[in-house]
């Protein structure tokens, strides 16, 4: 994007924040439990990368497909260019948010200091930090702080000794999630998704599938569950990155058969991911540290850029729910977020709130520019034993449950 258009979109912004001015403070008021405005004190976000060709090429493997998977000029697994121009609009949009609650200055750099950011080692989640943070402060050279590499990981991806994880336990967690029939009937509720599925990849997939223990970590899924799960984002990452619909799923894919499918995505992480006992352990480090920034912490905006299975982890942490945009329950959009608010009334009391943040699918194919009036999908969320999703929780009460959990997860 090069700098004049850049600065036409920065006066865009500046100027809607005048307009946006209550915005903020109007919405966490109206909920609010205490009488009197609400002022917005942090925000803490933890955000998927933007969008990316399959993390290996190809996507699946030879045979599953009755055709050869679209080529990408991005490397596999790699923040793409259309995906960093989305992360951008984002961006722009949270600067409006964050300008109106007074976290940022409207125009210029932010006192150094008010922006803590932190990235997983991966290079899509880098280049996505590098991208919010470049069009959230143009200029300003905010630090992103990242491991040298993922092998360097200890944050976003816990694993072995670091999560103290025990295989049989997380996948007996798992097992205890089965509805009635077991893993068969949660197949048996996917019987319309694997058939258009198969319409979709042209030739026959079985629906088989396995949850087994794996030592140190979380469960595997495979069989034919998992294989919607990776078919259905790949479907979905050529939607969002603006492929012609003849390419998209070899045109067999409409974005709705694409709606259908990225239910195995979010059936995965139930069973892989959401359990108490995985999330409590694999969310650990990022927990303690979104805790510690609302509790004081580091800067008035704390962001972190990670990766769908810390998304899903946060939600099974405290047991949250939520509808991104138009993707499925608990699904996790490229670019989509939770956060928490720090919120405090007139009378000094201080309470927190939960939200989610995503583009719709066809904002972020077309990079809709995302203003006042063409907003992103942006809701508050309940937080189980913490308020519901129109009243805040005492931070007092948030900060108990979060430090009982990180103290004593689930058995």
């Amino acid at each position: 994007m090069n700098r004049s258009s850049s600065s036409r979109r920065l006066r865009a912004v500046y100027a809607a924040c005048a307009a946006a001015s209550l915005l903020y403070g109007s919405a966490a008021a109206s909920a609010g439990p205490a009488k009197g405005e609400m002022t917005v004190e942090r925000v803490v976000m933890l955000m998927r990368h933007g969008v990316r060709p399959s993390t290996k090429f190809p996507a699946t493997p030879v045979g599953t497909t009755k055709d050869e998977w679209p080529a990408w000029n991005t490397p596999a697994g790699d923040l793409t260019d259309h995906g960093a121009d989305g992360i951008r609009r984002l961006a722009d949009y949270d600067r409006i948010l964050f300008a109106s609650a007074g976290l940022l200055p409207a125009s210029g750099c932010a006192v150094p200091g008010t922006i803590s950011a932190w990235a997983s080692g991966s290079s899509r989640a880098i280049k996505t930090g590098k991208a919010f943070l470049g069009a959230l402060q143009p200029g300003c050279n905010v630090e992103l702080v990242h491991p040298a590499d993922e092998d360097a990981e200890d944050q976003f991806h816990p694993s072995g000794a670091e999560a103290a994880i025990d295989g049989d336990k997380a996948l007996a967690a798992s097992q205890a999630q089965f509805p009635k029939g077991g893993l068969p009937a949660v197949i048996a509720a996917r019987r319309s998704d694997f058939a258009a599925l198969q319409r979709i990849v042209g030739v026959p997939v079985a629906s088989a599938s396995t949850l087994t223990a794996t030592p140190g970590d979380k469960p595997d899924m495979k069989g034919g569950l998992s294989f919607g799960s990776t078919a259905g984002q790949t479907l979905l990452l050529e939607y969002l990155e603006g492929m012609p619909m003849s390419q998209v799923g070899w045109g067999r894919a409409s974005k709705a058969d694409i709606r259908a499918i990225l239910r195995f995505h979010a059936v995965k992480f139930q069973y892989e991911t959401r359990p108490a006992y995985v999330a409590q352990r694999l969310a650990a480090p990022i927990i303690t540290r979104m805790i510690d920034a609302l509790s004081g912490t580091g800067g008035k905006v704390t962001l972190l850029f990670g990766h769908d299975t810390n998304i899903a982890a946060l939600g099974g942490f405290y047991d949250m729910h939520w509808t991104m945009a138009d993707y499925p329950r608990d699904d996790i959009a490229p670019g989509g977020a939770i956060g928490f608010e720090l919120l405090r009334d007139k009378a000094g009391h201080r309470f927190v709130r939960a939200f989610q943040q995503a583009q719709t699918m066809d904002q972020l194919r077309a990079l809709t520019p995302l203003t006042l009036t063409a907003k992103p999908s942006r809701s508050y969320l309940a937080i189980p034993g913490c308020g519901s999703a129109k009243t805040a929780c005492t931070l007092e009460t948030f900060e108990k449950i979060t430090r009982e959990r990180l103290a004593h997860p689930a058995p």
